[in-house]
């Protein structure tokens, strides 16, 4: 069964040490001691925390209805458009994400540098990597 190191939880959670050593304490989380005593996040609680945290940080308002599952809540970091089309950066915790939509649309839904958005994704390509 796999476990996390605080720091390795914190990155992969998106935030400081020090936030996931205070999510330990109040047990959100199973937390064991490695063989060295250093404190150790239980793989399985983490992904089931990490599943209840995201849902309410990317909620599909009411009045959408949509089959897209995979949300990225984030800000826009830049844009770049021609007559036709635009390229619009976000950033969503660490995970960095780039579309290209035409620039009707960014003009219409009013998309800007520092603009909170929601990037929704439906792929029927998903590359997995094992570290």
């Amino acid at each position: 069964m796999p476990s996390y190191s605080i720091g390795r939880a914190a990155s992969l959670l998106g935030v400081s040490s020090e936030t996931v050593r205070r999510w330990a304490d109040g047990g959100r989380f199973g937390v064991d001691r490695d063989g060295a005593g250093n404190r150790v996040i239980d793989g399985v609680s983490l992904a089931v925390f990490a599943k209840e945290r995201a849902a309410g940080l990317h909620p599909v308002p009411d009045e959408v209805v949509t089959s897209v599952r995979n949300s990225f809540a984030g800000i826009v970091t830049a844009v770049k458009a021609d007559d036709v089309v635009a390229q619009v950066e976000i950033q969503s915790g660490p995970h960095r994400l780039v579309s290209l939509v035409s620039r009707e649309a960014v003009e219409e839904l009013g998309i800007v540098v520092g603009a909170m958005v929601t990037a929704r994704v439906k792929s029927t390509n998903v590359h997995i990597d094992v570290p």
